[in-house]
């Protein structure tokens, strides 16, 4: 263990990673099987094993352990159990666009050895030079917050009933923990976009155990994974979510594995785009919070930063900077016709690019990516504020807009008909206020306001400084159509009649006003109150946040609300949801100490526009608009 723990602290932390077979090529051995018939799950090893430290060194280009892999059946499920051995062997490297190589040869052929359930080291959370000691249930006070109502009493009661250990160590929380529902279908899975809130709670209570074996666990899981009919998606996909079975061994004993859902059972079937953003987000709020900045050093970290990066910023057809994605990849979940460029993926791609950028150790291998993210946040910064931004003005323009333009200095670029402004738009919008498009793509423009994107826009600094005021301000305006009786509206206004028979596909659970379709989340408290203290608007969020407060307890904390004005809790809505209750908390713990929600947002970075990729060539193609749209909005 002393072992372990030296090398846990060492700098070239060797990662340990139980590989799929699918894998098996790629550390050099030959793959002579049948992918479809194996199962990949993640094994909790139960006995410690002697490694050779001295051979271990502190150079990021060494290659420590060879790994010699065999396979064991248990109960029909296929394992794959790595063990290492002292002889060095250089494995196979990755290719990619941004010298990844080094650090995946590294890393992606072990992943975890120090992630153990038993191995994992906590550093405790320090504050303000005083390690955090946890006080009674009764009179809870981490960071300066005190929880005292009874209903937060009972949130922090619930959200700890539904932390899920793995090897006796916490690891994450379930989606739900309701012990009436007989069908919980994947809602007793930890899902990576759901744990977030629960992070942030834990974190500003001063409890960072569970949220560094959360990212160190999902880490090993990041994969190669079957999804449908053997496809594999590029390396460095992130589960949606995983769970904890069971297994039985022989002699009656058992052991615990972690099994991941790449998208495979989702009832979509779509691999999600979010979890690996919202994954380097956590990161980064982790090191900040806690100050224990070590963890997002390890070369196994940095290569799954790496990884997932390399994945979104890979060259395709798309000729936008906004991420191209397929319908239901995020939040949204089901089909809603949000395929093409969803702003709630921009805007987590931002935060990510962003979070990134800070995190990345300064390599020779990582000057590129930090280029490659630069260019991308400065084109994605630029297109997202110029092309996407709608309010009172913009309308007018789309309104008299020409169509059929071919040239370079073309107003109307994506060919946008006037027509396809909805007629509820032109009463909807405010005189002051605007917001951000939900959707760009040729010849489309989605005009429904999702508030996610909006809020992580604000929080992300996607939009000027005076676009995130206006997202604000026409929230303020409509607080009726997007608060209501409980906030919020992840989408306004909802699809209906023919419109959500053809989006939809006549959706059973999307009915208008339901679940996604114009649904009230309560779980988006927390962004709002994140994007309320950024802006200087605390008052707001105080108002969303007493009004869930009124109604979550008394209603057992569902996951959603039905309704024009979320006056209902939603039909097939699960309760006591864990994102709604950790939002809550996480949203009372900001509202009382705003300090700490300032180390969980992004101000306005006056370089990005700066930095243009339309350098002058022979073609003549010089001409960039950004110098016009930053005096214009920036402000």
């Amino acid at each position: 263990m002393n072992a372990i723990h030296f090398f846990r602290k060492s700098t070239m932390k060797v990662p340990s990673r139980v590989l799929s077979l699918r894998n098996a090529s790629f550390l050099g051995f030959a793959r002579s099987f049948n992918p479809s018939v194996f199962e990949r799950k993640l094994c909790c090893k139960k006995k410690d094993f002697l490694l050779n430290f001295n051979q271990v060194t502190q150079s990021h280009h060494a290659y420590p352990f060879r790994f010699l892999c065999f396979q064991r059946i248990v109960n029909d499920t296929q394992k794959l159990r790595c063990l290492p051995s002292s002889s060095f062997v250089q494995s196979r490297a990755v290719s990619g666009p941004y010298d990844v190589s080094t650090e995946a040869r590294v890393a992606s052929t072990v992943r975890g050895l120090s992630t153990r359930g038993n191995d994992i080291h906590v550093t405790p959370l320090v504050v303000g030079g005083n390690v955090a000691v946890a006080e009674g249930e009764n009179n809870v006070k981490k960071n300066g917050v005190s929880a005292k109502s009874e209903v937060e009493k009972e949130a922090w009661r619930l959200l700890k009933d539904a932390v899920v250990t793995y090897c006796g160590s916490p690891v994450g929380t379930v989606a739900a923990n309701n012990p009436g529902d007989k069908q919980p279908l994947n809602y007793d899975q930890v899902f990576i976009r759901d744990f977030v809130p629960s992070a942030l709670a834990f974190l500003l209570r001063g409890e960072g155990e569970i949220v560094e074996n959360f990212l160190l666990h999902t880490l090993q899981l990041q994969s190669w994974e079957k999804t449908v009919d053997c496809y594999s998606p590029g390396q460095g996909l992130m589960p949606a979510s995983f769970k904890v079975r069971t297994v039985p061994l022989e002699d009656n004993k058992f052991e615990e594995v972690l099994d991941p859902d790449f998208g495979e059972s989702a009832i979509g079937r779509v691999a999600p785009v979010d979890s690996g953003l919202w994954w380097i987000i956590l990161l980064r709020a982790y090191g900040k919070i806690t100050g224990d900045y070590s963890l997002q050093e390890r070369v196994d970290v940095q290569t799954g930063i790496r990884l997932i990066l390399n994945l979104c910023l890979a060259d395709g057809f798309d000729m936008f900077p906004s991420l191209l994605v397929t319908d239901g990849s995020c939040m949204i979940d089901r089909r809603m016709g949000i395929h093409g460029h969803p702003l709630e993926i921009q805007a987590l791609f931002c935060s990510a690019l962003r979070c990134s950028r800070e995190i990345l150790t300064a390599t020779g291998s990582s000057k590129n990516l930090v280029s490659a993210i630069n260019n991308r946040l400065s084109a994605l910064s630029f297109h997202v504020r110029e092309y996407c931004w709608v309010d009172m003005k913009k309308v007018n323009e789309i309104y008299r807009y020409k169509t059929e333009e071919y040239s370079m200095d073309a107003t109307n670029k994506f060919n946008i008909y006037p027509e396809q402004i909805p007629s509820w738009l032109m009463d909807w919008i405010p005189e002051k206020g605007g917001y951000l498009l939900g959707n760009l793509q040729p010849a489309h423009m989605d005009f429904r306001f999702f508030t996610l994107g909006n809020l992580w826009s604000i929080v992300s600094s996607l939009g000027t400084p005076k676009q995130n005021e206006a997202i604000l301000n026409l929230i303020e305006a409509k607080w009726d159509d997007i608060a209501g009786h409980m906030p919020f509206k992840i989408c306004y206004p909802a699809l209906e009649n023919e419109e959500w028979r053809i989006i939809t596909g006549s959706d059973p659970k999307n009915t208008p006003w339901s679940y996604h379709n114009g649904g009230s989340w309560p779980t988006l408290l927390w962004q709002f109150t994140l994007a309320c203290i950024k802006m200087g608007r605390l008052e707001l969020a105080q108002k969303a946040v007493s009004l869930a407060e009124k109604r979550l307890s008394i209603d057992r904390w569902p996951e959603y609300y039905d309704t024009r004005r979320g006056k209902f809790i939603g039909k097939q809505s699960r309760l006591y949801q864990t994102w709604t209750i950790a939002g809550f908390l996480t949203s009372k713990m900001m509202v009382e100490n705003p300090q700490m929600a300032s180390l969980l947002y992004w101000e306005e970075d006056y370089e990005l526009l700066d930095i243009c990729v339309c350098a002058p060539n022979k073609s003549g193609r010089k001409n960039c608009s950004r110098a016009a749209a930053k005096s214009q909005i920036l402000v």
